[in-house]
């Protein structure tokens, strides 16, 4: 039967001799056998041991309580606590990721970030329970989706709509009319995502439109202002009429 002694023990789990000793001290994890001139050896029984403790103590339970919940647990129901902990840390890790996303996405449209567009998207991350895509039904939902864009990604199709945006907000800085030939390029444009976004369901293309202009803290979705929705449905209907 192999066994380890404490030297052992710590370099094959990276953990140090003196921490050994000290959950020894402590009766957290004694040595199984002790040989004819007094020498302790761990056993593969005490390994799991440490492996079990090791990962109470990852999802911060204190020694006490492992002590206390150790022979209660199996090795199996240990390995299930650590993966609920690690599905939540990933969560909220992935959480963490796409508010950096939108952020530096943010930045791609306003070029310089303001305050109250950073707050307003870490407050709707903490606060807002309903987001729009809850106003759809779930086979709407799941189009929307696969289609529209998300400032918490970083794919083409959210590129192409924060260029859009940008030639918008530069057409309204520089006072070009959405009915001008700049204006109908970029209805065209608005067209095409559109209905590649849509897929000719007009229904449901008015439903999301008439859900963009709610205010954002509502919705959760990225601010826009009424000059901007405003110039989209000039430039639109110039093209339409």
């Amino acid at each position: 039967m192999k066994r380890w002694t404490t030297g052992e023990l710590a370099k094959q789990r990276n953990i140090s001799v003196r921490t050994l000793r000290y959950y020894d001290q402590i009766n957290l994890l004694n040595p199984s056998y002790k040989d004819a001139n007094g020498k302790r050896y761990y056993s593969e029984e005490d390994f799991f041991e440490l492996e079990k403790i090791m990962i109470l103590k990852s999802i911060s339970l204190p020694l006490e309580d492992i002590r206390g919940v150790l022979d209660q647990l199996s090795y199996k129901q240990i390995l299930i606590s650590h993966y609920n902990y690690l599905q939540e840390q990933l969560a909220e890790l992935q959480s963490s990721i796409s508010n950096t996303t939108s952020l530096i996405n943010m930045i791609e449209l306003e070029e310089e970030l303001r305050w109250e567009h950073v707050s307003e998207l870490v407050r709707n991350a903490q606060h807002n329970s309903k987001k729009w895509i809850d106003y759809f039904q779930e086979d709407e939902q799941e189009l929307l989706k696969a289609v529209l864009p998300n400032l918490s990604h970083n794919d083409e199709k959210t590129q192409q709509y924060i260029s859009l945006l940008r030639q918008i907000d530069w057409c309204i800085e520089n006072g070009v009319k959405p009915e001008s030939e700049e204006g109908a390029r970029i209805a065209a444009t608005i067209n095409e995502l559109s209905n590649e976004a849509f897929q000719g369901d007009a229904a449901l293309e008015e439903k999301f439109w008439e859900i963009r202009k709610r205010p954002a803290e509502e919705t959760g979705l990225y601010p826009i202002s009424d000059d901007v929705l405003e110039f989209i449905e000039r430039c639109v209907a110039s093209v339409e009429t």
